[in-house]
């Protein structure tokens, strides 16, 4: 589009104007014309190329493996020895005989806390220092879904009640017996000394 050119009447009447308005900015020295800014030249932008690619170029090589909880057996095994490491070595490699031993094959979980706190106290109460708690391995799930279940109430439970009141104050450590007093189905229970 173009411009139009002004008329004589229309420069008159500007210069009218002009000579009437009170500058805006009197300590700036006055122009006739202002110059105008030059007109931006276009730039031509660069003809993009798109790089060859291939499917899955950017993803990782090997699909990674969901981390997953590790079992309460692996928990205990990588756990800290809170009693004498002497005493502890003899214990895993099936040396020391516990002193006592309570089967919770075949009980629920609402019969089986009371008899383990019953039990674990009254061995407190007796001075033994190590006492075996067999809570079995527990049976397969029949339903094999997408999302992993552990394989046993109880043996999964027991630690868990082994470290919470009222027996957390007399049990030192837990640890999954050796295969002779019953592998990954049973639990040794180093107890505290009674005061």
């Amino acid at each position: 589009m173009t411009r139009r050119k002004l008329t004589e009447d229309e420069i008159e009447l500007w210069r009218k104007v002009a000579k009437q308005a009170d500058r805006l900015h009197p300590e700036l020295p006055q122009s006739v014309h202002p110059t105008p800014l030059p007109k931006p030249k276009p730039t031509k932008a660069p003809k993009s190329r798109i790089e060859a690619f291939e499917l899955g170029q950017r993803a990782p090589a090997k699909p990674t493996k969901p981390v997953l909880k590790p079992s309460i057996t692996e928990t205990l095994r990588n756990g800290p020895v809170l009693m004498d490491t002497k005493a502890f070595g003899r214990m895993k490699r099936g040396k020391l005989k516990p002193e006592g031993k309570l089967d919770l094959h075949g009980l629920r979980m609402d019969t089986a806390h009371p008899v383990l706190v019953r039990f674990v106290l009254s061995a407190q109460a007796q001075g033994k220092r190590l006492v075996l708690v067999v809570t079995g391995k527990g049976k397969d799930r029949d339903e094999p879904g997408p999302i992993p279940t552990p394989r046993g109430v109880l043996r999964n439970q027991v630690p868990q009640w082994l470290s919470l009141p009222p027996l957390a104050q007399a049990v030192l450590q837990v640890t999954p017996a050796h295969i002779s007093h019953g592998g990954d189905g049973a639990y040794y229970v180093y107890l505290r000394r009674s005061r």
